[in-house]
C-alpha cells in the first residue's frame, strides 16, 4: 500500500492509527450522502465517519471544516468558529490545487498547506474516528484526540 501525505504526516507524529479500504464507486456528491455512504461500505457508524469540507471566507481565508457523515454542517456555526462573516465551500475544481486531494479523497491531514482546521466536537464522543486517507476508497481510523492534535484544529460545535 502506498502511503499518503496523510499517512506519512502521523507517521512523523508517531501516532498511531489503521488504514481501511473500500471499494470507490466514484460517487461524491455531498448532497447525495457520499460520507454516509463511506461508512456504510466501512460497516461504522456514520456519527464516526467525519467529511472534510473546504471553505474560504469573505476574506479569503481558506479554512477546513470536519463534520460527521451523518450531519450537516451549520454555516452560521461555522462562521461563528472561524470569525468570518461569510463562508463557501471551495469549488470541485478548485480543490485539487489548494490542497493536493480531489473531492471525495480529501484529509484534513497533508494538504498542500496548512489552514485553520476546525473539527466538530461530536468527534470527541468516539474512541475512533474515520477520516479521508486522501485518496479515494481509503480512510484513516485514529483517536480523536490524535486528529485534533495532528491537524492543529480546534473543536467547535458545526452540526445543524
Amino acid at each position: 500500500m502506498k502511503k499518503t501525505n496523510a499517512m506519512r504526516i502521523l507517521d512523523g507524529l508517531g501516532i498511531p492509527y489503521e488504514t481501511i479500504s473500500y471499494d470507490d464507486d466514484g460517487e461524491h456528491e455531498l448532497a447525495r450522502g457520499a460520507a454516509e455512504r463511506t461508512a456504510e461500505k466501512l460497516g461504522v457508524d456514520a456519527h464516526a465517519v467525519f467529511k472534510t469540507i473546504v471553505m474560504r471566507t469573505d476574506k479569503q481565508e481558506v479554512v477546513v471544516f470536519c463534520q460527521c457523515a451523518a450531519r450537516e454542517i451549520n454555516l452560521k456555526k461555522a462562521r461563528t468558529a472561524c470569525g468570518a462573516k461569510d463562508v463557501q465551500t471551495v469549488k470541485s475544481d478548485e480543490l485539487l490545487a489548494l490542497t493536493g486531494y480531489v473531492r471525495g479523497g480529501c484529509s484534513p491531514l497533508g494538504m498542500k498547506r496548512k489552514f485553520r482546521t476546525f473539527i466538530d466536537q461530536s468527534a470527541l464522543d468516539h474512541k475512533t474516528v474515520y477520516v479521508s486517507a486522501g485518496t479515494r476508497g481509503m480512510q484513516i481510523a485514529l483517536s480523536p484526540a490524535d486528529l485534533v492534535r495532528a491537524t492543529s484544529a480546534q473543536t467547535a460545535d458545526l452540526a445543524l
